[in-house]
């Protein structure tokens, strides 16, 4: 097989673009542009970033497939001419919160245990404020005008395959069973939607993207958002969301765990058949490959290292380098970061507290140090929700923005009580759309087969003890 292939990830912060050959994966080019903040964003403003990073990329000329990976869970509601009704919510976006427990209550006649494993047989998971079916059910209470024009419901990377086939037509939107698992209306276990759930939630059914196979085919480009930048013609792969995507990029199979710290931080196993957690901690998604994904996430993550950068009035560095100076335990200094209010466990309205602080205690070191255990302990709650599951551990990834810090890196074995694999820095979202792009361009039943970088281990004594002490100071907040 041979040509060129583009990956694109629209995550929440910026738009990636790869470009990479079809046959090896050789990285050829890539492209960057950012994104507006906030938790409530035009969707136009991701197609101008990512002309932007298509720009930045040296444009597609040659290109012969594409595929989007994209943020999870963002409501983007369509009139029936294909317009977009209202700036689309993002999965970080909590004001849903009531309405996702509403939700759940409802499902199970006003009894929420009993709701919570209707929700999670019917679907795999439990609804939270990050999900679209939650974000339908704010939209149709407090902007009922809104939901009367939505006539279709689509995600980000639906909504941007689609513009880029150029498309008007709502009958032709697509996305996959890995986007698609995080609605909260559509079944992994039985490969449909759940128009039922969708109508309780928002009173009507909406149309919805068809979910197409791993690897079947979306159509081709039609229209660029720089017309200048080539790739007219090129085959666009289904897409999928941002953790099914970075599974897809290291090429994570049954027995792999990825623990993602990025905006979001994320706890994902490859498995061959579905979960249903009803405590709702575990989310049951599917995967871009024809498996699935069991996932816990975390609202607080990297930005927990930013803010006790904030707090010090230090740059990231320095942030990297004292927290290895302070012992483990940070002096007894404990952090529970919810900084963000939090999802796992679900406390939308939660704030961050800081315990134990002493005049002894009381260092720039141990502050910092408290950072990182505090962000990798709420991670490694995820760890142990996946292990309970029954998911076989075979070892251990540490990816995204916050895997580049030598402090994380470091703590994280004691903390996590595993060793962790850490690969070489790399765009993996928008590198595992590109192989779904070369194995759309490719055909056959599996994804090729590319050479990925070297990966370095990371080994440490478990600390039990920051564990003990951070479960006592999670569970009194409670």
């Amino acid at each position: 097989m041979s040509g060129l292939v583009a990956g694109i990830d629209s995550s929440t912060q910026s738009c990636k673009v790869v470009i990479r050959d079809a046959e090896t994966g050789a990285l050829l080019r890539s492209g960057h542009a950012p994104h507006p903040p906030g938790t409530e964003v035009d969707p136009t403003t991701w197609w101008d970033a990512l002309g932007r990073a298509i720009a930045d990329a040296g444009g597609l000329d040659g290109v012969d497939a594409v595929a989007v990976g994209a943020q999870q869970h963002g409501m983007v509601c369509l009139d029936a001419d294909g317009e977009v009704v209202r700036p689309a919510l993002l999965w970080n976006d909590t004001r849903s919160a009531p309405q996702a427990a509403e939700l759940v209550a409802e499902l199970g006649d006003g009894h929420p245990a009993r709701g919570a494993a209707a929700w999670a047989e019917a679907v795999g998971s439990v609804p939270v404020a990050a999900f679209t079916v939650t974000k339908l059910r704010w939209l149709a209470e407090h902007e009922p005008d809104s939901m009367a024009r939505t006539a279709a419901v689509c995600l980000p990377h639906d909504w941007l395959t689609w513009r880029l086939a150029g498309n008007r037509d709502l009958r032709e939107l697509h996305t996959d069973r890995g986007d698609a698992s995080g609605t909260g209306y559509w079944s992994p276990a039985a490969g449909a939607y759940r128009l039922d759930l969708l109508k309780m939630a928002c009173g009507g059914t909406p149309a919805l993207p068809r979910v197409l196979a791993p690897a079947e085919r979306a159509g081709e480009i039609a229209r660029m958002p720089v017309p200048t930048a080539g790739g007219a013609g090129a085959l666009l792969g289904p897409g999928t969301g941002d953790n099914a995507a970075a599974a897809l990029g290291l090429a994570a199979g049954p027995g792999d765990v990825v623990i993602s710290i990025g905006t979001s931080g994320t706890v994902f196993a490859v498995c061959t058949s579905p979960t249903a957690d009803p405590s709702g901690i575990i989310a049951g998604f599917a995967d871009a490959s024809g498996h699935f994904l069991p996932l816990v996430c975390t609202l607080n993550a990297a930005g927990v290292l930013t803010a006790a950068a904030t707090l010090l009035g230090v740059g990231l560095d320095r942030i990297d380098e004292l927290p290895l100076t302070a012992r483990p335990g940070a002096g007894g200094l404990t952090l529970l970061p919810y900084l963000a209010g939090e999802r796992t466990p679900n406390r939308p309205d939660a704030t961050a507290e800081l315990h134990g602080l002493t005049s002894a205690n009381a260092t720039p070191e141990n502050l910092a140090r408290a950072a990182v255990e505090g962000m990798l302990c709420g991670l490694a709650d995820g760890l142990d929700a996946i292990v309970a599951e029954g998911v076989s551990v075979r070892r251990v990834l540490l990816i995204g923005g916050g895997a580049k810090s030598a402090s994380v890196r470091q703590i994280a074995p004691s903390v996590l009580g595993l060793p962790v694999d850490v690969p070489e820095p790399g765009e993996y979202v928008a590198d595992g759309a590109a192989r779904q792009a070369a194995w759309v361009l490719a055909g056959g039943p599996t994804p090729p087969v590319w050479k990925l970088g070297e990966t370095s281990r990371y080994e440490g004594d478990p600390r039990p003890e920051i564990r003990a002490r951070y479960n006592a100071v999670r569970d009194a907040a409670a």
